[in-house]
């Protein structure tokens, strides 16, 4: 199994726009093949380690690497970053594996 932390700063004013960009592509995403987890979050509470209020943290969840490299592929993603490229202002993406 593979797990993904990918961290998006929004633009001031722009985060709304990214989370209903996310959310409008939830369910292509989660229709992939190997698709065990998907889905943005947000700070729960303001705390001195808050990511703060542009940043929207996505954690997924995919079977192999292999299902991750065609997520990162597939036609809904190429079309969501397109679409929300102007909306962000740092993206970090953490791939991980089960210690």
């Amino acid at each position: 199994m593979i797990h993904v932390v990918a961290i998006l700063t929004a633009k001031p004013g722009q985060r709304a726009a990214l989370l209903q960009a996310l959310h409008g592509n939830l369910d292509a995403v989660r229709a992939e093949q190997g698709c065990l987890e998907y889905g943005p979050v947000i700070d729960a509470a303001r705390t001195p380690w808050a990511f703060g209020a542009d940043t929207i943290l996505v954690i997924e969840k995919w079977a192999n690497e292999d299902a991750l490299a065609a997520h990162a592929k597939s036609p809904h993603m190429v079309a969501y970053a397109a679409a929300t490229r102007d909306m962000v202002a740092s993206r970090a993406i953490h791939v991980l594996q089960p210690a």
